[in-house]
């Protein structure tokens, strides 16, 4: 078989190519013994030629030049032992007793000093032995002069800056100081503040106008969101007079602004809070795909309106109708607050157990008259809507109240629904489905400061 050979072309000539590294990029020759002395020779010459003229005959001490081979290379820092530490002595040297140091001696290793800042006495003897320059060199100290206080470490940011205790503040409270106690919810952690007659609390102010939660005047005061009469108070546990005038930055009223409010059209099976004995709580159907498509209130869902959402107001599982589910303690205050006065309005189905017409005298007792665990309820307001429709106006929400108060008078509840809370109306919201409450909407018309 024949074996076929490519001629590699024919290239540009060596003496045309341009040098790899540049020019004059090829082996240098290495000089001779001669050449390489005269050289050595010329360059001392040309240094102590620029010696004459900086220092005159007589040069430092430092620029001479040396001769490397009688004169021997000085130590690297590395290589330097380290000088002797008079407090140490070997086994061999007796201690005179002019050297012994006295029973109250610092520089004694067994002493202790008891001093107010340490009164355990268990403060550590200062250092008396070699110090380093800095330059590798270590400066030997007298073993007689008097120790040194040791300086303190510089702050750095730690943990424990913000409580203090001691020069360097950064690294807390010193061992021997009393721990501060540990905050917890209670009005007694805020500062005592005298108390005029008739004064109250500032965040419990705001909470009375509606201005915020108490929660939320507590984290606004400290960023000096409040005003009073036009100063901004940044001071927890203030107190303000009824008749002052309060008002917050721009800043708060955005970050109430994010706060959402829901409303839900619940159907049977679900309860309100927390999920109890299988059942689901209603927050599970705020999903983007069961809300109403005829929504106007422009909100936009976000996953963080499910933080903090919580029922204002409960129903039962067989109840249906308006669930509110909010993130203001405002509006909760407002609903299921103790001195609430938003109403609430139910239709209710119901029958008799004996079959006969509900008297005029048992309804009577139903708009008022009637107690529940030994409390008398509020005056309400129910009226036939219908043969077997009932129609509750309530100003309060016990447990149960409205099927508790049919069985009192003779009645059976066959079917429960509230339509509206206050001057939110319950509408066209089909069952299961839940919209945002519009910027338009009040369930009642906020307090003003008096």
């Amino acid at each position: 078989m024949a074996t076929l050979k490519l001629k590699k072309p024919a290239g540009p000539a060596k003496a045309d190519r341009a040098p790899v590294r540049g020019s004059g990029s090829g082996v240098k020759k290495r000089p001779t013994l001669a050449e390489a002395q005269a050289l050595r020779a010329e360059r001392e010459a040309r240094y102590q030629e620029q010696l004459r003229q900086r220092f005159g005959d007589k040069p430092p001490a430092g620029f001479a030049r040396r001769d490397e081979a009688s004169a021997p290379r000085p130590p690297r820092r590395d290589e330097r032992a380290p000088a002797p530490d008079p407090r140490r002595r070997t086994s061999a040297e007796p201690l005179s007793a002019q050297q012994r140091p006295r029973r109250d001696d610092p520089r004694r290793e067994d002493s202790r000093r008891v001093t107010r800042s340490d009164p355990r006495g268990l403060a550590p003897a200062p250092y008396n032995g070699p110090r380093d320059d800095g330059r590798g060199a270590q400066q030997q100290r007298d073993p007689r002069a008097a120790p040194q206080r040791p300086q303190p470490h510089p702050a750095r940011p730690g943990p424990n800056t913000a409580f203090g205790g001691g020069p360097n503040k950064a690294f807390g409270p010193r061992r021997n100081a009393p721990m501060r106690p540990q905050r917890d919810d209670d009005d007694d952690d805020f500062p005592q503040h005298a108390e005029k007659p008739g004064s109250m609390r500032l965040s419990k102010r705001m909470s009375e106008l509606g201005i915020a939660s108490r929660r939320e005047a507590d984290e606004w005061i400290p960023k000096g969101w409040v005003r009073v009469d036009g100063k901004v108070v940044t001071e927890l546990g203030s107190r303000v007079m009824p008749g002052q005038l309060i008002s917050i930055e721009a800043k708060a009223r955005d970050a109430q602004a994010l706060k959402v409010t829901i409303l839900i059209n619940k159907p049977v099976g679900y309860v309100s809070g927390q999920a109890e004995d299988g059942y689901e709580p209603a927050s599970v159907l705020v999903t983007p795909q069961n809300q109403w498509r005829e929504d106007r209130s422009g909100v936009r869902y976000l996953h963080s309106h499910m933080r903090g959402l919580a029922p204002a107001g409960r129903l039962d599982i067989d109840s249906v109708g308006l669930l509110v589910l909010t993130q203001d303690g405002r509006i909760a205050k407002q609903l299921i607050g103790e001195d609430s006065e938003v109403e609430k309005e139910y239709l209710v189905r119901v029958n008799t157990l004996d079959g006969q017409a509900l008297p005029d005298e048992k309804l009577a007792l139903l708009n008022h008259g009637l107690e529940l665990d030994g409390e008398a309820l509020r005056p309400a307001v129910v009226e036939w809507v219908n043969d077997d429709q009932l129609r509750f106006v309530l100003r309060e929400g016990k447990k149960r109240q409205i099927r508790r108060m049919c069985e009192l008078v003779g009645l059976k509840v066959l079917g429960l629904k509230r339509v509206r809370i206050g001057q939110v109306m319950l509408g066209d919201l089909p069952p299961g489905q839940w919209r945002y409450l519009r910027g338009d909407e009040r369930f009642a018309e906020p307090v003003t400061a008096t």
